[in-house]
């Protein structure tokens, strides 16, 4: 806006979140198994089977999506059941999961709905709290 913006090289690629490599348009409904090295921008229907991407999943505020997820980022704008397993879920507002995720991290924004069970990956800190000792049974004499 206020500097000079960067021009593309010849053959020069945009950074992936720029890049759409598969897009599911809203009159589409669809089942099966989609992989993909790039990013994946859905905003029709998926009906049941996969989704691999070394990228991105995108699954707009109209989608409906039933499979299982495997992707680096995955935005939730819309409706998803199934079981992902990514690095980040971003469930938006508006957006509604029913399923199970394993995730290294995940955003929750107000007015999401989600219903399932969610597993982070990455191991647990320390707890900053000392673990309480349990206290010895006082022996009951009869």
């Amino acid at each position: 806006m206020f500097g000079k913006e960067k021009e593309k090289q010849p053959g020069q690629r945009p950074p992936i979140a720029e890049q759409i490599e598969v897009e599911i348009g809203s009159q589409t409904t669809m089942s099966g198994q989609i992989r993909c090295d790039g990013s994946i921008k859905i905003d029709g229907v998926i009906e049941g089977g996969s989704i691999e991407s070394t990228g991105n999943v995108v699954i707009s505020n109209q989608a409906k999506v039933m499979a299982d997820i495997q992707a680096r980022t995955i935005s939730i704008a819309g409706a998803y059941k199934g079981n992902i397993v990514a690095d980040r879920v971003e469930l938006l507002a508006g957006g509604r999961i029913w399923g199970n995720l394993r995730v290294y991290s995940f955003l929750l924004d107000e007015g999401g709905f989600f219903r399932g069970t969610l597993e982070m990956q990455e191991e647990a800190p320390a707890m900053p709290f000392p673990e309480e000792q349990p206290e010895e049974a006082i022996p009951v004499e009869e």
